[in-house]
């Protein structure tokens, strides 16, 4: 590409020629509001991602074992809260502002991500084992806890006092995880060299924080990516903002099934699909009333059957084998062709 077609394309896409680009303060305004600048963003968030999901996972497998916490604890609290940290400010940010779509929209969309996305990708790496306390209790919890969901926003909103039904069941199964954890205080002795505490919760608090602004950076990029490409704000709430927001969930699962730590791949979901409905949701009605459009029926469906469909695919094996991953992910194509 000649220097003139770069003048002709900067001209065309900005209305500026390059001369006055560069000799103005539009530069930085050009270069960032460019589609190329957003494309090279997204690639920077998804690198803070890979390497802040791999120090969080190190550190709060670490902190799990040198306290004799089950790694599942870990998953369905620690890590479940942060990495659903990026779901809670962008829902409760677009809550405020009045952009419904986006709130609702990722929430749904994060959750059947986290299922048939996250999973089926970690299960194609290797078959996640399942706990017998996951099949019985955490994962139809969860498929409980999803109807309910549905069954607030019915009437088209989710309200205040809809809000404070599901800030104080998130309350209920804080004190759960916390009780489940002291009855299982137990850990195998790991044959790893030890880390001292201080290094683990570097290694917890720095990662997570990478992962979160590398979070934030991906879901600007992408959303005005998505802009660009003239996608509605219930597309851009499913699929843009629900991947960017799911970002977390994906590397830091995906990191720990890799690195042998399942327990806290499989809780990562179980519990962050549980936070993002009873706290995110919860708490965005208690800033504002959350408009909750017919058109989500159908997605609220969706995440209804991906629980169901991850619950009838772990009974009989108590595992999550690798065409069960497969599957999930080609019934999210399906779902992914529906919308688009």
């Amino acid at each position: 590409m000649s220097d003139n077609d770069i003048i002709k394309i900067v001209r065309n896409d900005f209305g500026y020629s390059f001369c006055e680009i560069l000799m103005g303060d539009l530069f930085m305004e050009v270069f960032l509001g460019s589609i190329y600048a957003q494309f090279a963003l997204l690639i920077l968030g998804f690198a803070m991602l890979s390497y802040g999901a791999d120090w969080f996972v190190d550190g709060a497998a670490g902190i799990a074992e040198k306290f004799g916490i089950p790694q599942l604890i870990v998953g369905l609290t620690i890590v479940a809260m942060g990495t659903s940290a990026p779901e809670a400010a962008v829902s409760i940010s677009a809550a405020s502002k009045g952009v419904a779509d986006i709130t609702i929209g990722n929430v749904v969309g994060s959750n059947i991500m986290n299922i048939l996305v996250i999973l089926g990708v970690a299960a194609s790496i290797i078959p996640l084992p399942v706990q017998l306390s996951t099949i019985k209790a955490e994962i139809p919890f969860m498929i409980i806890v999803s109807v309910l969901f549905f069954i607030l926003g019915r009437d088209g909103y989710i309200n205040f006092s809809d809000g404070c039904i599901l800030a104080a069941i998130f309350v209920a199964y804080v004190i759960y995880c916390i009780v489940k954890a002291m009855k299982e205080k137990a850990v195998e002795e790991s044959q790893e060299e030890e880390k001292s505490f201080l290094k683990l919760v570097f290694l917890l608090v720095v990662g997570m924080a990478i992962v979160v602004y590398g979070s934030d950076i991906t879901v600007a990029a992408a959303e005005k990516i998505a802009k660009f490409f003239g996608m509605s704000d219930r597309v851009v709430g499913l699929t843009v903002v629900a991947l960017g927001t799911s970002l977390p969930e994906l590397f830091t699962s995906v990191t720990a099934a890799r690195k042998g730590d399942v327990d806290i791949a499989i809780g990562n979901i179980v519990g962050s699909n549980l936070f993002n409905i009873l706290f995110v949701v919860g708490l965005s009605a208690l800033v504002i009333d959350v408009p909750y459009a017919k058109a989500f029926t159908f997605d609220t469906y969706i995440a209804i059957g991906s629980a169901i469909t991850l619950w009838i695919f772990v009974i009989p094996t108590k595992k999550l084998e690798r065409w069960g991953g497969f599957a999930m992910l080609l019934v999210y194509c399906g779902y992914l062709w529906c919308i688009i």
